[in-house]
């Protein structure tokens, strides 16, 4: 969106006259700013003309995070179809990497101990641009994740022209091999941030984390967990604290590699084939 229309756009929306719009690094779905505005305060803005509900669907996310009242978000400003308006968090450099590693860890597992009744969540929303099927809720993880995380993407990539027989032949595999994969542990419905990877998350004033950009549901916490592990940027310390607040499983480290593939044939339709072979060599692993 171009600067000048912008500027406008945020005054007629928000009421406040915008003294300066600042562009932001980061995004490759919207485009980020820090504006201050004539009262004095600067503020976080997100801006695409196209997003049709993507930031009303990001503000409900967030909304819903803030009930559980343990991490840090982002207030909520505004939000309309093309800008969404937040707080600008105090953001810090690690005073001490482990102690806000451990800090984190244990928010989030306090995090996931915040439940619900059944599996998703009350809308459907986006895990980066990509829609997200939440509806209908469920009382199977298990039937949930496939229908609406697995067979919902593979779907889209063969509709995309990403599958072929190899993708085809291990993906029926999998379907067979799902009630192995993930067995059934009774666990209760937690909330989700989503969608956790590195860029997805802040150290504050006095090393305390903070959560941005979600993509909120409810479903089994070894699902967020298993997006930490795709792109680095979490320390151990996150993982033995998160274990020593809210213990895991046994067997959990394996069940990761089910979790990643929803996010790995993510990238492949957000991305391209570059992410197509990693997709079929995690399939070959849970498979063989």
């Amino acid at each position: 969106m171009d600067a000048s229309i912008l500027q406008k756009t945020i005054e007629e929306e928000f009421g406040l006259r915008v003294l300066q719009l600042s562009p932001l690094h980061g995004g490759s779905i919207a485009s980020s700013y820090q504006a201050k505005l004539s009262e004095g305060r600067n503020v976080f803005v997100k801006a695409n003309p196209q997003s049709d509900d993507m930031f009303v669907k990001e503000a409900h996310g967030l909304e819903e995070l803030q009930k559980a009242n343990v991490i840090r978000t982002p207030g909520i400003l505004h939000v309309s179809n093309s800008i969404l308006i937040l707080e600008l968090l105090p953001v810090s450099s690690y005073s001490n990497r482990k102690i806000f590693f451990e800090e984190f860890g244990r928010a989030f597992a306090s995090l996931h101990r915040y439940t619900s009744l059944s599996f998703g969540f009350y809308e459907n929303n986006y895990i980066g641009s990509t829609p997200q099927k939440n509806l209908p809720q469920s009382q199977s993880w298990t039937e949930f994740y496939l229908n609406k995380r697995m067979q919902f993407q593979f779907h889209l990539a063969e509709k995309n022209g990403y599958s072929n027989s190899e993708l085809s032949s291990l993906f029926n595999k999998l379907e067979k091999r799902i009630d192995d994969l993930i067995p059934v542990d009774g666990e209760p419905p937690a909330l989700l941030h989503g969608d956790l990877w590195s860029g997805n998350y802040l150290c504050l004033e006095n090393n305390t984390p903070a959560i941005i950009d979600p993509a909120v549901y409810y479903g089994h916490r070894e699902a967020d967990l298993a997006m930490t592990f795709l792109f680095g940027g979490f320390e151990s310390s996150f993982y033995d604290a998160y274990n020593e607040a809210y213990p895991l499983n046994n067997g959990w480290q394996k069940r990761i590699e089910i979790y990643k593939l929803y996010h790995l044939f993510n990238h492949l339709n957000l991305f391209g084939e570059g992410y197509y072979g990693q997709v079929v060599e995690t399939l070959k692993r849970l498979t063989k």
